[in-house]
């Protein structure tokens, strides 16, 4: 997942409320994830140092690391995994799980492909391209799970950390990788939501002859 404009509303329609502070927060962590995202495309991932995207984001090297702690996360982290929280818990109670975080993926994945294609285009070619950021892309998708565990357990009256309920989660989210990762070793030429819902579709029926 990437981000939007700093002014645009997050695309689901049960957001977490923001207040001014939240805002500018946000803006601050946008204008550091833009920043990095055009002095890797200039000049590489490796040869980008915190402090050029410091000094291109015009704020100070402690204040990047204050809110990334480091620079995978700068390519990494997105603004939608409270958003997406929040539309779990907004589906209707008796819709199947994985029907629910079918809807909530792939609207999420087609609204970051409107807003900023290139930026996805990106992230993905560097997730294959850059080991440290493919691993920790890994350790993100993990946290993400856990965060959709718990409207999950509460939709199914389990625990979060219940056996059944971190093995669904961590497989929708595991398979969610390997669209992504198929989506750019194949020249990112398929429509990605499509490839996403054949993913889902490959959980929900199984690996078939």
């Amino acid at each position: 997942m990437t981000t939007m404009a700093a002014t645009a509303p997050l695309p689901f329609e049960h957001q977490p409320p923001m207040g001014l502070r939240e805002r500018k927060k946000l803006k601050t962590r946008i204008a550091i994830r833009r920043a990095t995202y055009r002095l890797i495309a200039e000049q590489g991932y490796d040869a980008t140092t915190v402090e050029q995207i410091a000094a291109a984001a015009e704020v100070s090297p402690s204040t990047v690391f204050r809110y990334f702690p480091t620079k995978e996360d700068i390519v990494l982290t997105d603004e939608y995994d409270p958003v997406m929280e929040a539309e779990l818990r907004a589906r209707p109670a008796d819709e199947p799980p994985l029907a629910s975080l079918r809807i909530i993926l792939t609207g999420a994945v087609a609204a970051i492909l409107e807003n900023e294609p290139e930026e996805m285009h990106l992230r993905t070619r560097l997730m294959l391209e850059v080991p440290a950021l493919r691993a920790r892309m890994t350790e993100t998708m993990a946290d993400t799970s856990q965060l959709l565990a718990r409207p999950i357990a509460d939709r199914v009256g389990r625990e979060p950390d219940d056996l059944e309920v971190r093995v669904f989660t961590a497989a929708v989210m595991a398979a969610l990788r390997e669209a992504l990762i198929h989506w750019g070793e194949h020249g990112r030429r398929d429509d990605l939501v499509a490839v996403v819902n054949r993913t889902l579709d490959i959980l929900e029926g199984g690996l078939r002859l």
